[in-house]
């Protein structure tokens, strides 16, 4: 207020006295006329003088017309006449000219001062709030104007005002659900400013539904082909999603990544791109980098890498990438988003490696790419961005960093010609006389040789044919040679960029690699010309080339295996020490991770440089940097005596580590063992519980035919008094006497027939005596009685079997013959009193027979079923005796198992007792070695390493 008092007391910076009357005036009309309209009119007026006297309208109505917006809510017109005052007041968007005439008054500083004014109070901002919920056009489109106006001016102070608003947010996220496009897409624009930098804010617009919104309107506008809306749409999902690791969660988890796929849908007729599409292009493709950007945590980008594939997003963008007409700055935002779609993720890398450019015949994209990188007639950006996705394409990718190496080997290379690999490019492109493509080159080859020791001793095989005549020489010694020749060759470009390309091939190349380092120093020239560059005082430019020497020759010395006896670790020393000093290599040393450009590197892995000469440190590099320089520097001081206790230590714990690695192994197998007895353990189990479950089943099974088979009976004995009662109704009746001389007939057949059966069970009878007297005669021998008493045995049940079969038969018969005796019985006594004028004797004696004959099939019937019903129960009991034999084995089994189980144990438990001793060995030994000044990893370090790089680094240490 002050300032503002100052501003209005100069006599340059006040309005015409005329002006401020009438400003005065309208103010004093705002505040005491009683009327409505009179208000209304001083209102309007006071808007159209805003613009012009802005200091003192804002100075002298500020207060009146906050005061209108809380008095005269029911009038819509009154509050957008006042809502427009306060955004003329408050918002900085003047016209040019009137910033020039107004730029003594410090025009943009009083939009801010202002809002300071208006949010001093917060129930201004509250009031505000609830005015953007009035559905009236003329009431919510000037408040969200002014809303976003005081957040572009006090946004951090505005944004938390409205978080602590009782569902502030939401209000302000209706907007984008409005019908009149004119709201919505200011609605937008509030929301950005809302978003900017505060993570609360952003996870509360996520959760409302702002993604799903947000990609309605983009399709609903069409895309990359929409106008500005699409801009402010992509910049609002920008701010919801950038460095928000919950909302990138949100957005990949609720499918929105698939939505994105029809965005870069691009036609083959790409000439004439709009400004605007390519704009809205290229923020759709830093959307896609944000949710896969380096500095994600790993999970979360792995994740949405693998989405992007399976939704066929990134097909989508190798399309555009190998597309022809593509704006320039669009094919290389392409490929660096492509690069960090592939980065570190195996499908996605070998996808890109099968992607083929459409010409004829087909090249590969890496190979496409490569020509580009090493052309120099390309822009430098589409080289850094090309660069940038040959490291994305081999990071973490020992399949692919193989596949490019390959191509360089004799034995793979095309004799005819008549295609270009990746390793001809490369090598091409690190010999030519352009020191930019030096570089990309060497720095595109030592990532192909990154933290993998087997390509490095394969790359010492690759021989150059250098010119006619002359013998082929290595590509290690091709590169010394350049790197010896400095200055004499004439490059475009910079003069140190070649060499500090190619030491850093050199340096990765020979780190952790003895192999190397021994075909290095087999090369007499080299360690001379290494300990001239670092004795030499040369300008500030040849200093990183000096420091980089200085790390190749420690190298040289650290990862030594003193297989060369003039290059031994001792006399490198003592050279150092004669032609260098110890305290200036060391120096030396230091020049690396002090200059300016290798901070720079070290902060993103994307290579982003503002011009050519800067581009001099790799991101991958100066974490090998990193690593080295305290080890070289510690290296340079040891005596002999130290290095030898150190080589004579590091055996001890390369034997102590091979055994630990042994132990672990067979704990690893012996635990896999132990998951299969558990897996065994479990299916047998289950079929265990499967069997008893059958057993159970069919039990009941055998109890419901059980209660079948009495039922039946029960039926049976029903039937047969029914029958009886019957034939009592007939004989009441009367009977004639043919009928009783039918029944007499059946009784003597029935007698027959059991005097017939009667003779041919004596017939058995004396069969089995016989039989019986034959087999106590013979018994020769104790083989012939065994047989023959077994055949008698087995003809003796037989015969025992048909006898009770012919003993069931006679009773049954004789029962029946000896009821039809009682029934004749009862038929004669009834004849003799019946009447012998009956008329209807012989319909009465069909009827009985009809009734026996019925009668006698029933009982057929049954009797059948009762056997067919024993015979199924005679099959269930073998089925259950079966089932519980099988429960049986299958209970011996298990606890077979369970005894191998404890024996596995109780071995695991031994091993794991001597590799308690074996840990303290190891640690006693460690600190032997920290007393002699030897840096040693703690087992925690070592163990936080990648499961799967063991195997590697016991071959390094082998090599060691």
């Amino acid at each position: 207020m002050n300032f503002l008092r100052g501003v209005m007391g100069g006599p340059s910076a006040g309005p015409q006295p005329s002006g401020a009357d009438t400003i005065q005036k309208l103010c004093d009309r705002v505040a005491s006329s009683t009327l409505l309209d009179d208000r209304r009119d001083a209102v309007r007026a006071l808007k159209s003088l805003s613009k012009k006297y802005r200091l003192e309208v804002g100075i002298q109505a500020m207060e009146h017309l906050i005061h209108v917006l809380q008095t005269d809510r029911s009038d819509s017109e009154i509050i957008g006449y006042a809502l427009d005052t306060l955004y003329n007041v408050i918002s900085n968007d003047l016209e040019e000219e009137e910033q020039e005439e107004n730029s003594a008054k410090q025009v943009d500083d009083l939009g801010s001062q202002f809002t300071e004014i208006f949010i001093k109070q917060q129930e201004n901002v509250t009031l505000l709030l609830t005015l953007v919920e009035e559905f009236d056009f003329h009431v919510r489109w000037p408040g969200v104007k002014l809303l976003t106006s005081l957040l572009k001016q006090q946004g951090p102070q505005v944004q938390q005002i409205i978080l602590v608003s009782p569902m502030g947010v939401s209000r302000l996220m209706d907007l984008l659900a409005d019908s009149r496009e004119v709201i919505r897409n200011d609605g937008v624009l509030l929301l950005q400013q809302l978003t900017k930098s505060n993570a609360a804010i952003q996870k509360i617009v996520a959760f409302e539904n702002a993604f799903e919104r947000l990609l309605d309107i983009i399709t609903e506008e069409g895309n990359s082909d929409g106008g500005i809306v699409v801009e402010d749409c992509l910049l609002l999902l920008q701010n919801l999603l950038k460095n928000n690791n919950s909302n990138q969660n949100f957005f990949k988890e609720g499918s929105y990544i698939q939505r994105m796929k029809p965005w870069f849908e691009v036609g083959d007729d790409n000439c004439g791109w709009s400004a605007q599409k390519v704009t809205n292009l290229h923020l759709m493709l830093q959307l896609v980098r944000v949710l896969v950007s380096p500095t994600n945590p790993p999970g979360a980008t792995s994740s949405c890498q693998k989405a992007m594939f399976h939704c066929g997003l990134l097909q989508q963008l190798c399309t555009i990438l190998m597309a022809t007409g593509v704006p320039a700055d669009i094919l290389t935002e392409t490929i660096n988003t492509v690069s960090e779609v592939i980065r570190g993720c195996q499908t996605n890398q070998d996808y890109f490696a099968s992607v083929n450019a459409p010409s004829n015949p087909p090249r590969p994209a890496i190979v496409v790419l490569l020509m580009s990188m090493v052309n120099e007639r390309q822009p430098f950006v589409l080289r850094c961005a090309v660069l940038y996705c040959f490291q994305c394409f081999l990071y973490k990718n020992q399949k692919g960093q193989g596949e490019i190496v390959s191509t360089l080997l004799p034995s793979t290379i095309d004799a005819t010609g008549n295609s270009v690999s990746a390793g001809q490019l490369l090598c091409g492109g690190l010999f030519s006389t352009d020191s930019l493509s030096n570089w990309c080159a060497a720095v595109a080859l030592a990532h192909a040789l990154q933290e993998n020791a087997t390509l490095k001793e394969q790359l010492l095989r690759v021989q150059l044919a250098t010119s006619i005549g002359n013998p082929p020489v290595s590509l290690l010694q091709q590169c010394t040679n350049i790197l010896s020749q400095g200055d004499k060759i004439d490059r475009r470009g910079s003069k140190v960029q070649t060499r500090v390309g190619l030491l850093m091939l050199l340096c990765t190349w020979l780190s952790n690699c003895s192999i190397a380092v021994t075909h290095f120093l087999h090369n007499p020239a080299n360690v001379p010309f290494l300990t001239g560059q670092i004795a030499e005082n040369l300008g500030e430019e040849e200093q990183l080339v000096q420091g980089l020497c200085a790390l190749l020759l420690g190298i040289s010395i650290y990862y030594n295996d003193n297989s060369l006896e003039n290059y031994r670790k001792e006399k490198l020393k003592q050279l150092i020490e004669k032609r260098i000093g110890r305290e200036n290599f060391i120096e030396k040393l230091g020049f690396i991770s002090k200059h300016e450009l290798y901070s720079r590197a070290a902060q993103k892995p994307q290579p982003s440089f503002s011009s050519p000469d800067h581009m001099m440190f790799d991101h991958e590099f100066t974490k090998l940097v990193k690593e080295l320089e305290g080890v070289i520097s510690k290296a340079i001081y040891k005596s002999s005596e130290e290095d030898k206790k150190e080589e004579e230590v590091k055996k001890t714990l390369e034997q102590h580590d091979n055994i630990v690695t042994h132990y672990k192994k067979v704990i690893r197998e012996q635990d896999q063992e132990l998951e299969e007895l558990k897996q065994r353990i479990n299916t047998l189990t289950s079929q265990n519980e499967q069997l008893q479950a059958t057993v159970t089943q069919q039990v009941s099974q055998i109890q419901q035919h059980k209660d079948q088979y009495n039922l039946l009976k029960v039926q049976l004995g029903k039937d047969t008094q029914h029958h009886n009662s019957h034939s009592d109704t007939f004989q009441m009746n009367g009977i004639q006497t043919e009928e009783v001389s039918k029944l007499k007939e059946e009784l003597e057949e029935w007698k027959n027939k059991h005097e017939l059966l009667q003779g041919q069970l004596r017939e058995k009878d004396s069969v089995i005596e016989k039989l019986n007297s034959s087999q106590l005669e013979m018994g020769t021998t104790e083989q012939s009685s065994q047989t023959i008493k077994s055949a008698g045995l087995e003809h003796n049940s037989e015969l025992q079997k048909e006898l009770e079969m012919l003993r069931s038969q006679i009773q049954l018969q004789a029962a029946e013959i000896s009821k039809l005796q009682m029934e004749n019985q009862k038929l004669q006594v009834m004849n003799a009193a019946a009447d012998p004028a009956l008329g209807d004797s012989g319909a009465t004696a069909a009827t009985s027979s009809e009734l026996e004959a019925r009668l006698e099939q029933e009982i057929k019937e049954l009797k059948s079923e009762v056997k067919a019903l024993s015979e199924e129960k005679e099959s269930l009991k073998q089925h259950l005796d079966s089932s519980s034999s099988t429960v049986a084995i299958l209970q011996d089994e298990k606890s077979k198992l369970q005894r191998e189980v404890a024996e596995s144990k109780k071995e695991q438990d031994d091993l794991l007792v001597l590799l308690a001793d074996q840990d303290q060995k190891i640690s006693a030994l460690k600190i032997k070695l920290k007393d002699l000044g030897v840096p040693v990893e703690d087992e925690d370090d070592i163990e936080s390493g990648d499961q799967g790089d063991e195997d590697e680094d016991g071959d390094e240490d082998e090599q060691d």
